[in-house]
Order: C-alpha cells, then structure tokens, then sequence
C-alpha cells in the first residue's frame, strides 16, 4: 500500500510538471498536496514498518520530538492548503474574468509559503509545550508513532491548562480552516445556482468533487483525534483511525484526483503516449 502511495503521488507530481495544459494554479497546488502527502507519510510509515520487522520498538526524547513536529507541521500545512485550494475554487467560479490577474503565479507562490510557514509554526508552539515538562507516567507510548495525545498522556503535568491550550490550537488550525473551506463553497453553490445551464453547473461542481471528498476525509480524521475530550480516547480506536488517515487517506487521494478528474486522466493518457512512442 505504501508503495502505491508512493508511486500515485509522485505520477501526479510528475504528470503535472511534464504537461503543460496542467500548469494553471489549480494543478500546481495540487502537486504541492501531493509533495506534502508524501513527506507526512515518510515520517511515520517507514518507521511502522521497520517496528514491525525489528524486536526492538524504542523511540529517543529528540526522535519523538521531531517526528511529532513534522508530522503535525505537514498535517496543519495540509488543513491551510485545502483552504487555499478551495479559496482557488471560489476564485475560479465566482470571479472568472479576474481569476488570472488574481491568481497569478508570484501571489500562488507567496500564498504557498504562507501555507508552510503558518502550518510549521502551530507545531513549533505544540511540540514546546508538550515537550518542555518532564515525562514520568510511563515510558510506553500506546501508538505506532508519537502523535499528541499518547504523548500527553506520559506528562507529569497533566494539567488541565496544558490540555486546554493544546485542544485550543487545535480547534484553531481544524475548525478555522473548515468553516473557511466552508465559506468559500457557499460562495460557489450560490454562483453555480445561478448557471443556467445544467452542463455548465456539472462542469462546475466537477472541478470541486475532487477537493471536497479529501476535505471531507481529512477533517473528519482530524475532527475524531483531536477536538474530543481526552477522557473519550480509546487507544486501540485512535490507532485504527491513525491507520486511516496516515496510510489509507494518502493512497486515494491520488486515486481521487485522477480517477475524478477528466483534465488529469487525459494528461496521464497523453503522456504515457509520448513516452511509449519515445521508446520505440
């Protein structure tokens, strides 16, 4: 499954470079989704995978650390890159005739490094809390990667103010970036009711399909994991729904956007021609 993980993302990664029809915003961003869907599942997949071959499952302080900050740094650019491409979409229909002078390629880049900037910086605060107390609870973290909860769980300062401040992050990067994903589609339903023709509003909602499904996936797993209570947490449960989103959601998201995506299925078809007509 990783493989094909691996192999799905870098094909979009590729086909979007290599064809130039591709090479509008949408599509940019989402080869940069997929660039980031590949390196969220490099911090935590391969290090499964090797636990599961090796006797010894044994994690430093410094490895735990950092394995937590770039798995939530990837996971929160991603919540904020969903966020961009649905205020794309919005661009796109809502405001058609400006959408070029709008979304022109240096306010795409500067917008995608906000995106990575902000999503790393959340992380940064998280990890300096959680890490900054001693741990004494136990020496075992109950998942297959260092994910916040389990984590928290080992602190000797386990406050109700430290619990606090890290649920108030949370809710800050998922809920904001959700209702903000939110505002723009009801911009978009508003504008695609207003298209007279039933071809041109399938067109429409086409070019959104795609984006809504991994929106839906991605904020539902992360809805499930971090804004409940810590009471709730089931350990066996949090791992089945960590399996979901670290492994499952990354192999379709490149099977959603090119099985779902006309534009994207003719390119992979146009350049497997040219590549098999330049081997021959």
């Amino acid at each position: 499954m990783y493989l094909v993980t691996l192999s799905g993302n870098v094909t979009i990664i590729t086909i979007i470079h290599v064809d130039r029809t591709l090479h509008t915003p949408m599509y940019r961003f989402l080869a940069v989704l997929s660039l980031s869907e590949t390196c969220y599942t490099l911090v935590t997949i391969p290090n499964m995978l090797a636990h599961l071959l090796m006797e010894s499952q044994a994690i430093s302080i410094a490895g735990c650390r950092a394995q937590m900050f770039f798995f939530l740094g990837l996971g929160c650019s991603n919540c904020f890159f969903l966020t961009l491409m649905g205020y794309d979409r919005y661009v796109a229909i809502c405001l058609p005739l400006r959408y070029s002078v709008i979304m022109r390629p240096t306010v795409c880049l500067c917008l995608g490094a906000l995106v990575f900037c902000l999503g790393f910086s959340v992380p940064l605060i998280e990890t300096s809390i959680i890490f900054s107390t001693p741990f004494c609870s136990s020496d075992r973290v109950e998942h297959f990667f260092c994910d916040v909860p389990p984590v928290l769980k080992l602190s000797c300062a386990q406050s109700a103010s430290l619990a606090l401040g890290i649920f108030f992050i949370s809710v800050l990067v998922v809920l904001v970036s959700f209702l903000l994903i939110l505002l723009s589609y009801a911009f978009i339903v508003a504008a695609i009711v207003r298209i007279r023709s039933a071809a041109g509003r399938r067109k429409a909602f086409s070019t959104c399909g795609a984006h809504l499904t991994v929106v839906i996936v991605h904020f539902g797993c992360a809805c499930i994991v971090y804004l409940r209570p810590a009471s709730v947490g089931n350990p066996a449960q949090d791992r089945l729904v960590a399996i979901f989103y670290t492994v499952v959601t990354p192999l379709l998201n490149p099977v959603v956007y090119t099985l779902r995506n006309k534009e994207v299925r003719v390119a992979l078809r146009r350049t497997l021609a040219h590549s098999c007509g330049v081997c021959k």
